[in-house]
C-alpha cells in the first residue's frame, strides 16, 4: 500500500465588500458610553458595527459559516444578541468578541429578537413558529411557547406586566404569559399575515402592519384584579374586529382597536421600528419611503385635543350662525388617536429600505439608521418638536459594490483583487481588503475579467459585447472596444502575454493583440494601451466559455451545444471535439502542462479529459448545481470549481478526489479566481460578498473529516420525555449535550472503578486514575464536579436528559457529598432539581435513596439560604454606599454654589466700588 498523498488546506481569510446584508436588522448600539454614533448590522455571517461619524468599521464581531439574519443589542450596552439562520442565538461580549452563552433552540432561523428592559432576558421567535424565552444571567432556556401555525415576525416584552406578545403570519397576535408559560389571550382582528408589530407609549399601544395600506393601532388595558390562580383557568380567547368592544370583563387584558395610520407607502408592510423609549414609530413597505410618526406625551395630547375641539366648535357656532337653527355646539372632549400621534417628515430614499433603527437623543434629535437594497448603510437626523425636513448625516457607499458582483481577479503579484458589477468596477487591496479605486460602468453589465500583464491595466467584457480596457491606477476606462454583437462571455490573455482573446454570444472567438498608440485625448506625451484586433474564428454556435492551452497550440471553446471543439491556435483548424454533457458547459481550463482539460457544466457534473486524444478520463458530479467557474491552480493538477449551490470545492484531476469542500456563499457563487502559485483563492456571489481563501501549511489527509460534518452538525428536536409529556424543553440536543452526557457518564464510570480499587487497598495510597489526576481530584465527587462545572450552562439540562436512569441515580447519590461545599451551590442545587423534575417518580420510589433525598432537601435548602443571605448583605451595603456617595456628591454641590454665589457678591461689590467714586466726581 503506498503512502497517503497529502495536501495543503485552504482556509477563509476574509470577506468583503458587503456593507449591510438585505436580510438581517440593523440596530443603534453604544460603544466605550457613545450612542447615536454606531450602528451594527448583519454581514454575510459577521457583525460589523459602523462608525457613522467616520464611515469606517468600528468592530467586527466574527462568525462562523451560519449567515446572520437578527440581531439585538442589550440595553446595558455590553452585549449583544446574534441570530443566524440554523436557528442558533450567540450572546457577545462587545469589548473582547469573546461568546458569552449559545442558545440552540429553534430549528430553522430566527426573525426576531428582543432583550427586556434590563438586559437580562432575551425573547427570540422563527420560522418553525416557536416563540422562546432565555435567560442570559444563567445562560439557559426559560420556556419555550408553541401555538403559532405560521414564522413569527415580531416578540415583544411587555415589561411591566411580565408578559411576551408575539406575532406571525398566520395572522394572529398571541400574549403570553411568562409565569405560567401559557397565552392567555389570542388577537385575531388580522385578515391577511401581520408582518410586523411594535409597543409604543410606554407599551400602551400595540401598532401592527400587515398586507393593506393600514397600521393597526391597538390599546392594551390591564385588569390589574385578576388574581394568578385565575390565569391558568382562563380559556383560550379569540377577539374577532367586528366584536372588540363586546369582551368578557373577566379578561386580565382588554385589547380594542383605537384607529388605523394610513400609510404613503406602496405594497405590504416590510417592518415596523421604534426608538427605546417607544415616542416614534418609524414604517416602511416594499418600496423606497420610510415614513415616522411621533406618539405625543399625554400632556401634548391633551393640548391638541383642547385646540382641536376649540376649532370644531368654532366651526359649529358659525355654522349656527349661518342656518340660523338650534344645532348642538358640543363636541365631547375624547382622546382620538389623531390626538396622540403626529406624523414627522418622510424620507424618500434612493433604493428599497431592507432594515431601520431609531433612536432618540436626550436633546430631541431623532437619528434614522436605514439599510437600502443597494448594499448602502444610511443616518438620517431629525429635528423631532420642530418637524423639520430630514438631514442626511453619512451615507456607506464606497466599501461595496451596489449591484451584486458578477466577476473577480486576482492580479499577478497576490497583491490586488479586481471586482465587477452592473454599476462599477473596484480594485481592492487583498491584505487590508479595503476599496482602493472605483470606476463607474456605463456600459452593459460586466461578465468576466482578467488582469493585462504589468497589472497597470485590466480588461473587462460586457453584457452588451463591448470590451473594456481599463487603467486601475487612474481608474478610468481608457477604451471602449465593440468586440462583439452580443454577450462577451469570456476573456483572457494568451500564455504569451503579447495579446487577448474573447468569446461572445455573436458565434465568434477574437484574438486580440495589445500595442502602445499616442494618446488620443491629446493630455499626455506619454503612449498609452490599446488593442488591435488580429482574427477572427468563426463558430456554428453562441461561445460560452474559451480558453488557449499554455503551450500556445490550441484553443478550447465551449458551445452552446454542449460541446468544447478544440482548434489548432495557428490555422484554426478543427482538432477535436468533447462531447458527453447534457446542458452548455460554463467554465472550462487547461493544465499547466496542456495535457489534462476541465470542463464544468450546467448539468452539474465536472468532466476531465485528455488533450492528446479527446477521451473523457472521469465524469464526477460535483455540485447540487450550475458549476459557474473552474479554474487549475498553476503548476499542478489540482483544479478549484464555484457553482450556483454556494459551494467551492477542489478536485485532484489524477486521483478525482475531492480534497475540501469550502463553505462559500449563502446563495449563488458566480465567479472564481486562482492567483499566482495557488497561494490565494478569491470568489464572489449573490449575497454581495467578496470571499477569500488562503493556503495554510496546516496539511489535510483525505477521509478525515471535521467532527462537524460527520456528526449530528445542526442537532434535533428534543422528543417528549416518557412519563412527562408536558416537558416542552426551550432547547433542543446538540453535538455539545452529547458530549457532556459521555463525559458525565465517564466520569461515573472512572469515579465508581477509582471507590471500588479504594475500598480494596483497604487503606493503602491508590494513585488516582489519569483523567482524574488531570483536573487535580482526589474524590468521584470531586471528579463528578469538576466534570458538570465545564459543561456549558445552556446545554447541561439537556445532558442529564441523555443519561440513563442508573447514572441519575449515582449523581444523586454524590450530590449530599458536594451540597457540604460553599461553592457552586447554585449549580449544584440546579442538578439536583432537574434530575427529580425527570425522574420524580422512580427516584421516590427508591427506598435506598430516600434518605439522600432528605439529605439533599436539607442541605440545598441551608445552601440557599445562605446564598440569599449573601445576596441581601451585598445588595444593602452597595446601597449604603450609593447614599453614601450621593450625599458627598450633594455636599459638593452646594460648596461649589456657596463658592459661586460668594464671587458673584464679590464681583457685584467691586463693580458697585468702582461706579461710587465716578458718581461722586460728577
Amino acid at each position: 500500500m503506498g503512502l497517503t498523498k497529502q495536501y495543503l488546506r485552504y482556509a477563509p481569510s476574509g470577506v468583503f465588500n458587503v456593507i449591510a446584508s438585505p436580510d438581517c436588522n440593523s440596530t443603534h448600539v453604544t460603544l466605550k458610553g457613545v450612542s447615536g454614533r454606531y450602528i451594527a448590522v448583519g454581514a454575510c455571517e459577521h457583525v460589523i458595527i459602523w462608525d457613522m461619524r467616520l464611515g469606517e468599521k468600528a468592530q467586527v464581531v466574527p462568525g462562523e459559516n451560519v449567515v446572520v439574519s437578527q440581531i439585538a443589542a442589550s440595553p446595558t450596552g455590553n452585549h449583544m444578541a446574534v441570530g443566524y439562520v440554523d436557528g442558533n442565538i450567540n450572546v457577545f461580549e462587545l469589548i473582547n468578541n469573546d461568546i458569552v452563552c449559545v442558545f440552540a433552540g429553534h430549528k430553522s432561523a430566527v426573525t426576531c429578537l428582543q432583550y427586556d428592559e434590563l438586559g437580562h432576558r432575551i425573547v427570540s421567535g422563527s420560522k418553525d413558529t416557536e416563540v422562546i424565552l432565555w435567560d442570559v444571567v444563567s445562560e439557559t432556556g426559560v420556556a419555550r411557547f408553541s401555538g403559532h401555525k405560521g414564522v413569527v415576525t415580531s416578540a415583544l416584552f411587555i415589561n411591566g406586566k411580565n408578559c411576551i406578545v408575539s406575532s406571525s403570519k398566520d395572522t394572529f397576535i398571541k400574549f403570553w404569559d411568562i409565569e405560567t408559560k401559557h397565552c392567555f389571550k389570542t388577537l385575531g382582528g388580522h385578515q391577511m399575515e401581520v408582518w410586523s408589530a411594535v409597543l409604543l407609549k410606554e407599551e400602551r399601544y400595540l401598532v401592527t402592519g400587515s398586507m393593506d395600506q393600514q397600521l393597526r393601532v391597538w390599546k392594551l388595558k390591564w385588569n390589574e384584579k385578576v388574581k394568578d390562580e385565575d390565569k391558568i383557568v382562563q380559556q383560550l380567547e379569540i377577539v374577532k374586529l367586528e366584536d372588540t368592544d363586546a369582551t368578557e370583563d373577566s379578561s386580565m387584558l382588554q385589547c380594542h382597536q383605537v384607529g388605523t395610520l394610513i400609510r404613503g407607502g406602496k405594497g405590504r408592510v416590510v417592518g415596523l421600528a421604534t426608538d427605546p423609549g417607544q415616542s416614534v414609530l418609524a414604517c416602511y413597505g416594499t418600496d423606497s419611503l420610510l415614513e415616522l410618526f411621533a406618539f405625543c406625551s399625554d400632556e401634548e395630547a391633551t393640548a391638541r385635543m383642547k385646540k382641536r375641539v376649540k376649532k370644531q366648535r368654532k366651526k359649529l357656532t358659525k355654522q349656527k350662525e349661518n342656518q340660523a337653527d338650534d344645532a348642538t355646539t358640543e363636541v365631547s372632549e375624547i382622546l382620538t388617536l389623531s390626538d396622540e400621534v403626529r406624523r414627522l417628515s418622510s424620507v424618500k430614499l434612493s433604493a428599497k429600505l431592507k432594515s431601520a433603527t431609531v433612536l432618540m437623543g436626550t436633546t430631541g434629535e431623532l437619528r434614522v439608521g436605514v439599510t437600502l437594497s443597494t448594499n448602502t448603510l444610511e443616518l438620517h437626523s431629525l429635528a423631532v418638536a420642530e418637524g423639520n425636513e430630514v438631514k442626511c448625516l453619512k451615507q456607506i457607499t464606497m466599501p461595496g459594490h451596489a449591484k451584486e458582483p458578477r466577476c473577480v481577479a486576482i492580479s499577478s503579484d497576490n497583491l490586488a483583487v479586481l471586482t465587477a458589477s452592473a454599476d462599477s468596477i473596484k480594485l481592492w487591496n487583498r491584505t487590508s481588503q479595503t476599496c482602493l479605486r472605483t470606476i463607474p460602468v456605463t456600459c452593459g453589465r460586466p461578465t468576466s475579467a482578467c488582469f493585462a500583464p504589468g497589472d497597470r491595466h485590466a480588461l473587462v467584457g460586457c453584457a452588451d459585447g463591448s470590451l473594456l480596457l481599463v487603467d486601475v491606477a487612474a481608474a478610468c476606462v481608457l477604451e471602449q472596444v465593440p468586440a462583439h454583437s452580443s454577450n462577451c462571455t469570456s476573456v483572457g490573455l494568451t500564455p504569451d502575454l503579447r495579446g487577448c482573446y474573447s468569446g461572445g454570444g455573436d458565434k465568434t472567438v477574437k484574438l486580440w493583440q495589445f500595442e502602445l498608440i499616442p494618446d488620443p485625448s491629446g493630455d499626455s506625451k506619454a503612449k498609452v494601451l490599446s488593442l488591435l484586433h488580429t482574427r477572427t474564428l468563426e463558430l456554428e454556435e453562441s461561445v460560452t466559455a474559451v480558453r488557449v492551452s499554455p503551450n500556445n497550440k490550441f484553443i478550447a471553446v465551449g458551445l452552446l451545444d454542449s460541446t468544447v471543439k478544440i482548434f489548432f491556435l495557428d490555422t484554426f483548424k478543427f482538432y477535436l471535439s468533447l462531447y458527453g454533457h447534457k446542458l452548455p458547459v460554463l467554465s472550462l481550463d487547461i493544465s499547466y502542462d496542456s495535457n489534462i482539460i476541465a470542463t464544468g457544466s450546467a448539468d452539474r457534473n465536472v468532466k476531465i479529459w485528455g488533450m492528446d486524444f479527446g477521451d473523457c478520463h472521469k465524469s464526477i458530479f460535483a455540485h447540487n448545481d450550475s458549476i459557474t467557474s473552474l479554474q487549475f491552480v498553476p503548476s499542478t493538477h489540482y483544479f478549484f470549481t464555484a457553482s450556483k449551490d454556494g459551494k467551492v470545492k477542489q478536485w485532484d484531476a489524477d486521483s478525482y478526489d475531492n480534497i475540501i469542500t469550502l463553505n462559500g456563499h449563502a446563495g449563488e457563487c458566480v465567479g472564481l479566481s486562482v492567483g499566482a502559485g495557488g497561494l490565494h483563492v478569491a470568489t464572489c456571489g449573490s449575497d454581495f460578498g467578496v470571499r477569500l481563501y488562503s493556503r495554510t501549511d496546516e496539511p489535510l489527509v483525505l477521509g478525515d473529516t471535521d467532527e462537524a460534518e460527520e456528526g449530528l452538525a445542526t442537532g434535533e428536536q428534543h422528543a417528549p420525555v416518557p412519563g412527562l409529556p408536558g416537558l416542552n424543553m426551550p432547547t433542543k440536543k446538540t453535538i455539545g449535550a452529547e458530549k457532556a452526557a459521555d463525559a458525565i457518564m465517564e466520569c461515573l464510570q472512572v469515579g465508581a472503578e477509582y471507590q471500588r480499587e479504594v475500598s480494596e487497598a483497604r487503606g493503602q495510597f491508590v494513585q488516582p486514575p489519569i483523567l482524574m489526576a488531570a483536573y487535580n481530584c482526589t474524590t468521584a465527587e470531586d471528579f463528578l464536579f469538576e466534570t458538570v462545572k465545564k459543561i456549558r450552562s445552556s446545554e447541561l439540562e439537556e445532558a442529564l436528559l441523555l443519561i440513563p436512569f442508573g447514572s441519575a441515580c449515582d449523581i444523586v447519590r454524590m450530590l449530599p457529598t458536594l451540597l457540604e461545599r460553599a461553592d457552586h451551590a447554585e449549580l449544584l442545587c440546579r442538578l439536583a432539581l432537574f434530575l427529580l423534575r425527570v425522574h420524580h417518580a422512580p427516584l421516590v420510589a427508591n427506598h435506598g435513596l430516600l434518605k439522600h433525598l432528605i439529605q439533599i432537601q436539607a442541605k440545598a435548602a441551608m445552601r440557599l439560604t445562605e446564598l440569599r443571605d449573601m445576596v441581601g448583605f451585598n445588595l444593602h451595603a452597595l446601597q449604603w454606599m450609593r447614599r453614601d456617595i450621593e450625599e458627598a456628591d450633594s455636599e459638593q454641590l452646594f460648596h461649589d454654589a456657596t463658592v459661586a454665589r460668594r464671587t458673584r457678591d464679590r464681583r457685584a461689590r467691586t463693580r458697585q466700588a468702582v461706579k461710587r467714586p465716578i458718581v461722586t466726581v460728577t
